[in-house]
């Protein structure tokens, strides 16, 4: 059994029923529309973020149990998490999204965009027809803090300015807010404890830290993962290897680097040498460590809890996250 499918086995009926709820949340009756909702859901992927909210739910609740809001808020999540994903690819002028095409490359921008756009309203109206208007407000805050920070992100990558806290905040709010919706919306479907929700966001949001970090340490690395050796680099995309690398070397050696970065990104040699450079001003063990360490916070936060069969899914979840090789 593969350690994705270890993970699932204690919500494996919840998750079976989350994707007839998740199919159902979707349908229009525009045919196009439908097309290719059903196209993004035969593409699905592990579908980690619905599995955190069934996860922690079960782990909280008195009796292991979720509800309709449980399922609702997996739904929600989902949805948005796929319009993003939609709206991400034509911002990135992808054409391949998990080895599939992704939608802009079949079925053009305009319709990429209003399809995301599409997934987003009807994530939004699942909460307020259902009056989840807590659940709403997570979701809410998640799709904001992931909007600045992608921008933020883009404005530092112009100026190669970033340093180590401007770095957490870009991963905080792009990547880790939307794991940390998961767990919030896990906990709030089903508890009203409002220090248990906030436990639980925190627990998600420093998962959030450690898989964006290890999703940096791949562009220095070999590993197949879909995704080439040196493309943050190529992108001018400042990541914790980098910027550690940066802020220990030489001023020459620092003016080298991020003049290499911005005018020779698209000079294979030039790339290799800067990926070289990093690993040996040991940016990558200095990544690896703080990876760990927000690994560790989150593993402590789970140990406040009683042990039970979701709760040791979850830990394998966070030991996945940083042990992953794609």
């Amino acid at each position: 059994m593969n350690i994705t499918a270890q993970i699932k086995q204690p919500i494996q009926e919840e998750m079976e029923l989350f994707e007839k709820k998740f199919f159902e949340s979707m349908t229009s009756k525009v045919a196009l529309l439908n097309r290719i909702t059903y196209y993004i859901v035969n593409r699905k992927g592990k579908q980690m973020r619905p599995m955190f909210v069934f996860l922690v739910a079960k782990m909280i609740s008195e009796k292991a149990e979720v509800n309709e809001r449980t399922y609702r808020g997996a739904s929600v999540i989902e949805l948005i998490h796929t319009a993003t994903l939609v709206h991400d690819d034509v911002v990135d002028d992808s054409n391949r999204r998990r080895g599939f095409f992704s939608i802009n490359a079949l079925w053009k921008n305009k319709i990429a965009v209003l399809v995301g756009d599409y997934l987003l309203s009807k994530g939004l109206l699942l909460s307020i027809d259902y009056g989840d208007f807590d659940l709403l407000r997570i979701i809410s805050i998640a799709v904001r803090e992931m909007s600045e920070g992608e921008l933020l992100q883009i404005e530092k990558a112009r100026r190669l300015d970033i340093v180590e806290e401007i770095y957490y905040e870009i991963i905080r709010k792009k990547t880790a807010t939307l794991i940390a919706s998961c767990c919030a919306l896990g906990a709030k479907s089903v508890s009203e404890d409002e220090v248990q929700v906030e436990a639980m966001r925190k627990f998600g949001e420093l998962i959030g830290m450690a898989f964006q970090i290890k999703d940096d340490l791949f562009d220095y690395t070999d590993d197949a993962i879909g995704k080439p050796t040196g493309i943050d680099i190529k992108e001018q995309k400042m990541t914790l290897p980098l910027i550690y690398a940066l802020n220990n070397c030489s001023d020459k050696e620092k003016s080298w680097c991020i003049n290499s970065i911005k005018n020779y990104n698209k000079d294979k040699k030039r790339v290799k040498e800067v990926i070289q450079f990093v690993k040996d001003k040991n940016g990558l063990h200095y990544a690896e460590e703080k990876m760990v360490q927000f690994q560790q916070e989150a593993l402590q936060i789970l140990d406040s809890f009683p042990n039970s069969i979701y709760k040791d899914s979850l830990v394998l979840m966070v030991n996945y996250v940083i042990d992953r090789k794609k």
